[in-house]
Parts: structure tokens; sequence; C-alpha cells
């Protein structure tokens, strides 16, 4: 498997199925776990952290996790190749930055369903990826993936406190569970803050489309729990799968429904409107072109355009990003130039001229 190849086709967060899928984009469920002997990866020499980078990559990459997975060093890998992982949500924002003192990697499984992070903030970040709402299936890879790790690499534990890890709201069982939602009547009708303070009364965090810093960019939002210790894996799943992401789903339903009922002069315009300057318009800003196929993509889940599918939807949102349009020309290209090239790449692909 190449980065070629990995440009070929959407990554698992957008591959646009899985259960309730129209509101739900992915699943993420990620585990922290860092090496007995060993500091921090903040704390440990370089010598510690490429001796971490080693005995990880090794036990990684020996088979037992299956076949066909790609190894990246992240030092030696093109910028262009970094923020490629990044904008497949295959690393984070902070493991694409190159660090002479912090040797990084980052292996990749088949069809991206997972990746694992080394020398991130801890040692081992595992991170598996669901399409839809299918957390329960994400825990059970990562579980796996964990338990195979472990055999054969002694994880730092205290039978006190669980898995120890860099950052204290982490410490317990190290796990991040999260979903990446597609909120647009919530925007559109002002009642995303409801969310927002709803997510905070249940001590969980709400981050743009690239994590904790980031932009909503296309209407697209993270929720993640912020805190493991004294809760189990399956405590921590269920409060998500039964309370948080249903009672989300519920408000961006009521609030499309709303739109149906009551302004359907409005978002019938916000839609063909999108819909006419993304088949029409000859440059677009990476934002523009979020805002409008959120737009698009809340059009074709309403049944209110008929005239694209969600699948092609769901792409675009991925082959907009400036990475992924550099990688499709085979350059690097200029702010002017990726402006012209996203436009001409949605005109095509929406099957306009």
């Amino acid at each position: 498997m190449t980065l070629q190849r990995i440009t070929d086709h959407a990554g698992e967060w957008l591959r646009g199925a899985g259960p309730d899928s129209e509101i739900v984009i992915s699943s993420r469920v990620r585990l922290a776990r860092n090496l007995a002997g060993y500091p921090f990866v903040g704390l440990a020499s370089v010598r510690q952290r490429e001796e971490v980078l080693q005995r990880s990559r090794e036990e990684v990459m020996n088979g037992q996790l299956g076949r066909d997975l790609l190894w990246i060093d992240i030092e030696t890998a093109q910028e262009l190749d970094r923020q490629l992982l990044v904008e497949r949500h295959l690393i984070s924002r902070q493991h694409a930055q190159p660090d002479a003192t912090c040797p990084r990697g980052v292996a990749i499984g088949t069809d991206e369903t997972f990746a694992i992070m080394i020398n991130e903030e801890d040692h081992l970040r595992i991170q598996v990826l669901r399409s839809g709402m299918q957390l329960r299936e994400a825990f059970d890879h990562a579980d796996r993936i964990d338990d195979a790790l472990e055999r054969r690499l002694d994880f730092s534990y205290s039978s006190r406190f669980g898995y120890l890890t860099a950052c204290p709201t982490n410490v317990g069982t190290g796990i991040r569970v999260s979903v990446m939602l597609h909120l647009p009547a919530l925007k559109m009708t002002g009642q995303i803050d409801k969310v927002k303070r709803a997510a905070r009364d249940m001590h969980l965090a709400v981050r743009g489309l690239f994590g904790e810093g980031s932009e909503a960019l296309g209407d697209l939002y993270q929720i993640s729990n912020q805190t493991t210790i004294g809760r189990s894996e399956r405590e921590i799943l269920e409060d998500f799968e039964q309370s948080v992401v249903p009672k989300i789903i519920a408000y961006e339903q009521q609030a499309r429904q709303a739109l149906l009922r009551e302004r359907v002069t409005r978002l019938d315009d916000k839609i063909w409107r999108a819909w006419a300057i993304l088949t029409h318009a000859r440059m677009l800003r990476s934002e523009e072109s979020m805002a409008l196929l959120s737009h698009l993509r809340m059009g074709v889940n309403l049944g209110r355009i008929d005239a694209i599918d969600l699948r092609c939807v769901n792409e675009l949102l991925l082959l907009c990003q400036p990475a992924h349009l550099q990688h499709i020309n085979g350059a690097t290209m200029s702010a002017h130039e990726r402006h012209q090239a996203r436009a001409e790449l949605v005109r095509r692909r929406l099957g306009a001229r």
C-alpha cells in the first residue's frame, strides 16, 4: 500500500456508510499506551525516544496485526505527504510536525481502518476508525490490537490508577471515544450553541474538523470524552451510544424537519445556490468549498436534490483539501493555483464543464 493508492479513494471516515451515516460521519476509538521503563515522550532523551520507536515499530510491523501495513517515518516523509495523512485523519496535526529530537512514525492498516502513531504525546496512540455510528465495532478492533501488542510489549500500568499516560485526563483506560458529526441544520437555525452547552455539561469536548484548535469546516464537529479515569471502557462507550450521540442526532433531525416545515424556500435556496456555485465557479477557496458541499450534502440527505449521490459529495469533502489537490495534480501549487484546481475538480466530479 502506497500513499498514491491512498489518494485514489475516500478514507474510512468519509465512506458514507454505517448506521446514522446521514449525520454521524464516523466513529473513532483511540487508546493511549506507554512502554514501561521509559519516560513519557516529553521527558525522554533522544536515545530513549529512538529506542521506543524501534521497539514499537518492530512489534507493530511483525505481522501480528495482519499483512499489507504501510509504515511511514515522519521525519523523512515529504511535507505534502504528512499533510495528506492529517487530512485523512490517520495522524494528528501534532504528529505531522517533524522534530529532529523526537523520531516519529505511523503504521497504517489496510483500508485505513486503523493507524498506530508512535512518539506522539504518548509512546503509542492506537486509533480505529469506522464509518457511521459504529463505536462498538471500533472499540472491539482497537481492543484486539491492544491485546496483540500487550502480549509483546510491557505497558506502563498502575494497579491503582490504570494505564499511565502523558496527559492526566487519559489516565485509567487511556481511551478517547469520538464521533464526527455533520450538523448543518443546527448551524442554519442558530442552535449549534445548544449542542456545545450540552456537551460541556456532560464533560465532553467539541472540536472542529481536525481536532483541537481547528474550525468546524463544512459544519463537521468532533465530539469526544475528556476524562477516562474512574470509568471503564464499556461505561464510556455506553454513554456515547445511548445518551450523547442519540441526543445530538435528535437535535439535528428536529432542526432539519423545522427547516422543511417552516423555511423550505430558504433551505432550497441554500442547496441550489451551493449547486450553482459548485458547478460553475472557476475558483474556490477551501473554506468556501467545504461550506457549499455541506449544504449540498444536507440537500442530498433530505431528498431536495437528486442530481448527485452522497458518496460523491463525501469524496469531494476530502479531495478538496490542499494536500489531496496537490497529490492529484502531481505538483506543489500556490494558493491561487489550488483555488483553480479545486473548482475544476468539483465541476468535473459533479458532471459540469
